[in-house]
């Protein structure tokens, strides 16, 4: 896989984790513990691109 091709695999997950990030705050009574870690992993991924940049 290229770097490229990397970035661009990297860029779609933390476009589906926003997504899911969202869903989960619209719901009535969200799960905290979820969304906690879905925002860690969505920084983990976006350090990720810009150490590849």
């Amino acid at each position: 896989m290229s770097m490229e091709e990397r970035v661009q695999s990297l860029k779609a997950k933390h476009e589906a984790l926003e997504l899911k990030i969202q869903e989960e705050e619209a719901r009535p009574h969200p799960d905290d513990i979820a969304l906690h870690a879905m925002k860690k992993e969505k920084l983990r991924i976006k350090d990720e691109i810009a150490a590849l940049h």
